[in-house]
Order: structure tokens, then C-alpha cells, then sequence
């Protein structure tokens, strides 16, 4: 059994949640699909936790713009994070975040951040499987929507296991998946959402940053209000 985790974005508790779960499964290898940095204050926290594990990242675009030094060009939030994150992170975390694998792939399965025509930064948010056409594998994971996904086709699985670290489909659990080669399973756990709160306060960042963590939704959205799911990933 492997542990699919992506979109953990600095949210240590919820991290430590999904791993304590994984653990209970007995899982012999645990892969995230990136975007450890970014949006919330425990950078090092997270990335010492993924180095403890000997857990293998995927570079996500929120990896990319800290490793490189470049700014999101869509979110004010997003740079309000990376530059603090920028101030924080040690010589040694950012030298294990730089050398994060673009794709991974196994057997059967096939692994990216984004999508198989932009690892970084394609959203595939409604997946099809003629996309998977020309592609050489019968299960794909992706994330960077921070939406959980399973969908099965004719000949091909494709699943995104959801944000640890922000979920943004109205359920504020952390997001995860299992799999055994031949079969993918989706899971939430729940975390104590108010030591992350706590955290980005103590930090000088106010709840704009975080209330969205206790409805499942990114930040800035407040419930039930129309979501424009791409604007701020």
C-alpha cells in the first residue's frame, strides 16, 4: 500500500493528522504531489516531517516559486506567504524542496503536480479520458485543485487526493489517498484546526488568512459564496 498526499502548504498539524493516519494503515511508502511551501507559516516544520519520513515530493508550483524565487502571478495572498516562508526556511530545507521530481512514475501509475501537459500548473478539474490518451500508464494522480477526486474509466483511474493542507471543497478535513495497485481509496481526517489558526496569529497574520480552513474553502471565500475555483491556486 502507498500513501498519496499533495497540497500541504506549511499547515503542520493537518500534516502530522494525515501521516499518524497513514501510519495506521501500514503503508510501505508514502509520495506527496508538492506544494509544501506556500499559504500557511510551517515551512520548515513540514518539510522536517517529510524529510523524517523519507517521504518523495513532486514539485509544485508553490515549490517552484519558493525554490526559484518567484512570485505567484495571480495571488497576493499566496506572495504574502512565500515571502515570509522566504525569511524562515533553512538552507537545508530549501536545498531538499529544490530537489523535488517533476513526475514520478512506478508500474502501472503516473504522478504530477498539475496535469500531464504542464506538471507545474494545469488544472484538471474536469479530467476526461481521452486527456489520458497518449499517456503510458492505467492510474494518474495530480493535484493543485485542492479538490478530492476519483474518477474511473474504461481503461484508466484518474485521482486527485485533495489538500492536507487546504482543502477547497467545503470540507475542512485533511485530504489523502491509499493505493494498492489496483485500487485507489479516498480518505479525510479531521485536525485541530485552531493550533494552525494560532500559529499564522502568532506570525502577525490575521484570520483573512485562515477562516477558510474551518469551512474548506481557499482563502478569501467565505461560505456559500460563488467560487472561482483557479483564481488563487
Amino acid at each position: 500500500m502507498i500513501a498519496i498526499i499533495s497540497d500541504i502548504h506549511g499547515n503542520h498539524p493537518a500534516l502530522q493528522a494525515v501521516l499518524d493516519e497513514i501510519e495506521k494503515s501500514g503503508c510501505e511508502s508514502i509520495i506527496s504531489l508538492g506544494d509544501v511551501a506556500g499559504y500557511y507559516c510551517q515551512i520548515n516544520e513540514c518539510i522536517d516531517l517529510l524529510r523524517q519520513k523519507n517521504i518523495r515530493n513532486i514539485m509544485g508550483n508553490h515549490d517552484y516559486y519558493m525554490v526559484y524565487d518567484q512570485p505567484c502571478p495571480r495571488s497576493r495572498s499566496a506572495n504574502d506567504l512565500l515571502n515570509y516562508q522566504r525569511t524562515k526556511i533553512t538552507s537545508d530545507n530549501l536545498a531538499w524542496l529544490g530537489k523535488s521530481a517533476q513526475k514520478i512514475e512506478f508500474d502501472s501509475a503516473s504522478l504530477v503536480h498539475g496535469g500531464w501537459k504542464d506538471y507545474l500548473d494545469e488544472y484538471l478539474l474536469n479530467a476526461s479520458e481521452d486527456y489520458f490518451r497518449d499517456e503510458n500508464a492505467a492510474f494518474f494522480f495530480s493535484g493543485h485543485t485542492h479538490i478530492q477526486t476519483l474518477k474511473m474509466f474504461d481503461k484508466i483511474c484518474y485521482c486527485n487526493p485533495g489538500s492536507v493542507g487546504q482543502p477547497r471543497d467545503n470540507d475542512p478535513r485533511a485530504a489523502f489517498a491509499l493505493f494498492d495497485g489496483e485500487q485507489v481509496y479516498l480518505r479525510r481526517v479531521g485536525y485541530d484546526i485552531d493550533r494552525i489558526a494560532l500559529a499564522m496569529q502568532n506570525c502577525g497574520f490575521d484570520r483573512y488568512y485562515y477562516e477558510g480552513l474551518y469551512s474548506g474553502l481557499r482563502i478569501g471565500v467565505k461560505p456559500f459564496e460563488n467560487q472561482d475555483e483557479t483564481r488563487s491556486l
